[in-house]
């Protein structure tokens, strides 16, 4: 159920509401909207007549049920898009499209430090790289760990730009969240629930990146484990889906993007590094994605793709980089002034 504030209401009223959804044995999430708060109260619903009577409490405009199964997620809950603020100029959501952009992998302070100069001088907002990297094959590069979060770190202090890296189980979420300013739970993860659940503690934005079997309505049930503990700063990303196409290593869902911005009001981020797996393909279909109306991209971009130690045929190297951003910012500047 969600209790839908009046607009205006003091804090007084709210307080209230929050006493008496806990006295019913509920958890209360409060969003808030531009002009009125709204209450989100999660629990059995059995007993959901009895939150029906706070419908008289005053500053309460009315009460009402959720029938989506994601309750915080919904549109129902939150009629205007959510924006997520990553620092003191970043925002995910808002007008501009957000641009993350690194390599898949820090491998040195040398990589690091000269990508996130590149991507920033190309006009990137966000840095990206991974310090855990949970592959498929154990044989494979696992990423510098705490040693790649602290070389993150020292690129975000030189060049100002916030950055993203993944995180891959909760016995090092708290470890990562002290380093990070967006923690991203990739495919593999998206429905490992304790997971979900310690980021949705730590108060950090999160990505959440698609499963690559999972339906949209299995990717809002995971971002909905994430919100249930608090956290409201959630960022869906399509990053491909498994099919029986070979041509690409995944089948980017475009579609996911007008079918998710009529279902919840969290914002939404394509990667298409991973989405086609051919640095090739990465320039349409983020072309197409902000066409589409996507919030934000999240792009491969590695000094030297062919020597990189994974994901080398999907990254894009800086001239690659500098030519999509320009591109990008035209059909930004076609969709925010249509015709």
């Amino acid at each position: 159920m969600i209790i839908v504030m009046k607009a205006g209401a003091v804090k007084k009223d709210k307080d209230e509401v929050l006493r008496r959804i806990k006295e019913l044995g509920y958890t209360s999430h409060v969003i808030h909207g531009t002009t009125r708060d709204v209450i989100g109260a999660i629990g059995d619903e059995r007993s959901k007549s009895a939150l029906q009577a706070l419908e008289s409490l005053h500053g309460v405009e009315n009460v009402v049920p959720i029938l989506q199964p994601y309750k915080l997620a919904s549109l129902e809950v939150k009629k205007e898009s959510s924006v997520v603020r990553i620092s003191e100029n970043v925002v995910i959501g808002g007008p501009q499209i957000v641009i993350m952009a690194g390599p898949c992998a820090v491998e040195s302070e040398e990589q690091i430090i000269e990508t996130a100069c590149a991507v920033k001088k190309a006009g990137a907002h966000i840095l990206r790289g991974g310090a855990f990297k949970p592959r498929t094959s154990p044989y494979s590069f696992q990423g510098l760990e705490e040693e790649g979060l602290k070389l993150l770190a020292k690129a975000r202090d030189l060049t100002g730009l916030p950055f993203i890296t993944e995180v891959i189980n909760p016995e090092t979420a708290e470890m990562v969240a002290a380093y990070a300013d967006i923690l991203q739970i990739g495919a593999r993860n998206s429905q490992n629930f304790a997971l979900l659940k310690k980021v949705g503690q730590l108060g950090k934005p999160v990505l959440l990146k698609r499963g690559m079997a999972m339906t949209i309505q299995e990717l809002l049930m995971s971002a909905e484990y994430i919100m249930s503990e608090g956290n409201q700063s959630v960022i869906l990303c399509e990053r491909g889906i498994r099919t029986f196409e070979t041509a690409t290593r995944n089948t980017l869902d475009l579609s996911a993007i007008p079918v998710l911005k009529g279902k919840t009001h969290l914002p939404v981020v394509i990667d298409p590094s991973h989405g086609t797996g051919n640095h090739h393909y990465v320039a349409p279909m983020s072309y197409a994605a902000v066409a589409a109306g996507a919030d934000g991209l999240i792009v491969e971009v590695h000094p030297d793709p062919p020597n990189a130690p994974c994901d080398g045929p999907s990254q894009l190297d800086y001239a690659a980089f500098d030519a999509l951003l320009a591109d990008v910012r035209a059909i930004e500047a076609v969709r925010s002034n249509p015709r």
